[in-house]
């Protein structure tokens, strides 16, 4: 038993406590103090290490002024890592957006381009303020990996061209036609430093042994920039180095000149790919960190605000714009970041060193950062991705998206990714295979595709080839059926079964997805889960899979991990949507039952009650102690408050059963003896005792019948017994005077699965009536339950 009641929490963000100011709370406390734990300082280093090579090679690679992509870097960890919505994402100048702002930079100039920064935030802080941020999820993903792996290409066939000592073209198309000549023309300087750059990028995180292990805590990429940069000092090549010029002289935001519409085109295009990157970066975080309790589940609409303040931060000040980073947001995790500190604490680092390390990074060559820069085009083309969008069927939206940002650009090239998406969706809806067998005598209706409206006509025409009585199965093979398919099935189902067939309707694999409707009954309800004995007597010779060999395998107490996977695999299916309705709404349960904690009693089965309709007490005996003698252990008062008060159950039910232990020892024990625990709890159903031992007083019936001995008749006793206690707590009472409550008795024989209820015609002298399939309370003739309103 348990009730959900307000409790402190605690907002990591703010170090603040909310606190439900109850008559008893404690007086509220001082204030903590800021305070970064090591592993959010630890993993900060971590991450600004490869921040710092990666926002000047971005910055390079876009043609903007190196200094804004240490700017973006400081503005993502400061403002997205505190306002954001996900802890653990380091937000900055992403490669995603290289394209995007080399593009820009291109047409409009740099000022120009710090303001559509500016607009793009703007323009999602809007879209936060809306609440649309979950809505970008609907993108398709292989959409979205179609766009990534466009960008990286364009991002490697750019940056190749440096690495070759040459200056690369506006164009993916003048990129490649330019290639044969800049091959030709090769500078052996920027070649030799590019390449030593992208063997250290491979080579470092395959170091072997326990001190390969050591090293590759060092970030891959500040070791191939360090390295190449230090060859090329000690060798004195003639190289382009990072140039960063005064701050004095660095170029802030300018008022938007263009075209109108252009412009227009560019702040949504901004939009999209930085709100869209960063919203699948949180969701990629929530699932790397999906087995920490530190950690809180992204606010996404939080998140696009978050980011939105940054980019607005950034243009104003200069900077490139930002979104969620994967390659250091996925550091900042395996790193052990514990809260957004660690985000921040990068922010601070990379600001410090755009300070104070002018001249350590003027040192670094160009070609370096090329080299690095070329190696996240590359790895953006994901094989994982590739094979998981060909597993899915959606390799043509892949390939369209990626060739359309490759040729055309982003915004056209993601345009193009969800026309053909929307195309293969509406192929796939109209392609339909509907077939007729007979195998062993059933009937096998094989359905492989989506069943809307449109394959009605040759569903109806395969399920009237099924001969009337006969034995059917209907597969479905799709997933998506709509109003119009599922009339048409359950009205031929209902036929069917009238004329005395069965029809037994599974998905893919054969699962079972739906039973069989009543014709007999008027509930069309269905039980939760199909339950059956699972104590089955074994077989005379051990197979696998037997309970002998589950014996000699391992202890009995798998039992409880097979049963869980089990739920997960068959029944959670079923009720994962029921149980999120209840998540979302609360609990509203009917009444409240209060039963033995014998493990022969499955409330749900005999009560065919699902999640959400029962408030159920469980303990020895089903005993409800008097106020004032629970000598400490308020339990079950609190339970009946709580149901009564809070819930506002309309009924309350007192279930014993047969066979029940705690009356077998209550009926043996030694009022003298040692007070066990036990003994101590089982004072409170003396009453009970002394009521059934009472020669004044009628003995209890059983559907007209003499309990069986005395133990039954203690039990039946106990239940009449336990309602008088419930009357006697004043919530109850309360309740009982407006009307607003039924007490029912019930007794449950375990031997026969046979259900007694308490009638209301002699409750005090116990008469119990037995529940068939066929009683209608409502009916002179049935059962009627103690109603103490009467």
């Amino acid at each position: 038993m348990s009730a959900c009641v307000p409790t402190p929490t605690t907002d990591p963000d703010s170090n603040r406590t909310e606190r439900d100011h109850r008559p008893h709370s404690p007086p509220e406390g001082p204030r903590r103090r800021f305070h970064v734990s090591a592993a959010d300082l630890s993993a900060s280093i971590a991450v600004f290490l490869i921040a710092l090579p990666l926002s000047l090679g971005i910055a390079l690679a876009t043609g903007a002024p190196l200094q804004a992509g240490l700017v973006a870097a400081a503005v993502g960890g400061l403002v997205a890592g505190r306002l954001g919505g996900s802890p653990l994402q380091v937000s900055g100048p992403a490669a995603g957006l290289t394209v995007v702002t080399a593009d820009l930079i291109h047409q409009y100039g740099w000022r120009t381009t710090c303001a559509i920064t500016v607009f793009a935030g703007i323009a999602q802080l809007g879209l936060a303020h809306l609440r649309v941020a979950r809505s970008a999820l609907a993108v398709s993903p292989a959409i979205v990996h179609g766009m990534l792996a466009g960008i990286g290409v364009t991002i490697a066939v750019a940056q190749l061209h440096i690495v070759l000592g040459g200056t690369p073209q506006s164009s993916v198309s003048a990129n490649l036609g330019a290639l044969p000549a800049q091959l030709a023309h090769l500078h052996p300087a920027a070649v030799s430093v590019s390449v030593l750059t992208l063997v250290l990028l491979l080579a470092w995180p395959r170091l072997p042994g326990s001190v390969g292990r050591q090293l590759r805590t060092i970030p891959a990429a500040l070791v191939a920039v360090a390295g190449a940069t230090a060859a090329a000092a000690l060798a004195a090549l003639s190289l382009p180095k990072v140039d960063l010029p005064s701050w004095r002289s660095h170029a802030l935001a300018g008022v938007p000149d263009g075209p109108a519409l252009g412009l227009v085109a560019a702040v949504l295009t901004t939009t999209l790919v930085c709100s869209v990157q960063s919203l699948l970066g949180a969701v990629a975080m929530d699932k790397l960190a999906a087995g920490r309790t530190d950690v809180r589940r992204s606010d996404l609409d939080r998140e696009l605000r978050g980011q939105g303040a940054a980019n607005v931060v950034s243009g104003a000040l200069g900077g490139l714009p930002i979104a969620g980073v994967a390659v250091r947001s996925t550091a900042n995790v395996r790193a052990g970041a514990t809260s957004r500190n660690s985000t921040m604490l990068h922010g601070v680092w990379v600001m410090a060193a755009t300070l104070l390390l002018v001249p350590v990074l003027e040192l670094i060559p160009l070609a370096s950062l090329a080299a690095l820069v070329m190696a996240v085009g590359v790895q953006m083309v994901s094989l994982h991705h590739i094979r998981t969008v060909t597993r899915h069927r959606e390799v043509l939206v892949y390939a369209v998206t990626t060739l359309g940002v490759v040729v055309f650009g982003v915004l056209e090239g993601v345009a193009l990714g969800i026309a053909v998406a929307v195309g293969v969706a509406l192929h796939r809806l109209t392609r339909t295979r509907i077939t007729h067998d007979e195998r062993d005598g059933v009937h096998h209706v094989h359905v492989r595709g989506q069943l809307t409206f449109l394959a009605v006509p040759r569903l109806s025409r395969a399920l009237h080839q099924v001969p009337a009585g006969a034995a059917t199965v209907v597969e479905l093979d799709g997933s998506f059926m709509d109003h119009a398919a599922y009339e048409s099935l359950q009205d031929w189902q209902h036929a069917h079964h009238a004329r005395g067939g069965s029809v037994e309707i599974t998905g893919r694999a054969g699962t079972r997805i739906a039973e069989p409707a009543s014709t007999t009954a008027g509930c069309r309800c269905r039980p939760w889960t199909p339950w059956r004995n699972h104590q089955c007597e074994a077989p005379d010779t051990p197979t696998a899979g037997t309970p002998q060999e589950e014996a000699a395998e391992g202890p009995r107490g798998h039992q409880l991990a097979r049963g869980i996977s089990a739920f997960q695999r068959n029944t959670a299916p079923l009720v994962r949507g029921e149980l999120a309705r209840l998540a979302r709404e609360g609990q509203q349960p009917s009444q409240l039952f209060l039963t033995c904690a014998d493990s022969r009693l499955v409330t749900s089965m005999i009560t065919s009650s699902g999640p959400g309709d029962l408030f159920v007490v469980r303990n020895v005996g089903n005993l409800v102690p008097l106020p004032g003698e629970e000598s400490g252990d308020d339990s079950v008062a609190a339970a009946i408050e709580y149901a009564v008060d809070v819930l506002k159950v309309r009924s309350i039910t007192v279930c014993g059963h047969s066979g029940c232990g705690a009356m077998q020892a209550l009926l043996k024990a030694d009022p003298h003896g040692v007070q066990t625990p036990l003994k101590r709890w089982l004072r409170h159903g003396r009453p009970s005792l002394e009521r059934a031992t009472d020669k004044n007083r009628p003995w209890a019936r059983l559907a007209g019948r003499e309990p069986a001995d005395a133990v039954e008749q203690l039990c039946l006793t106990n239940i009449i017994q336990q309602l008088e206690h419930l009357r006697a707590h004043e919530s109850v009472a309360r309740a009982l005077r407006e009307g607003a409550l039924e007490l029912h008795g019930m007794y449950f024989h375990v031997g026969e699965a046979q259900a007694y209820l308490l009638t209301e015609a002699a409750p005090e002298s116990g008469v119990f009536d037995q529940v068939t399939g066929a009683v209608d309370p409502a009916e002179p003739n049935g059962t009627v339950l103690y109603d103490t309103r009467a």
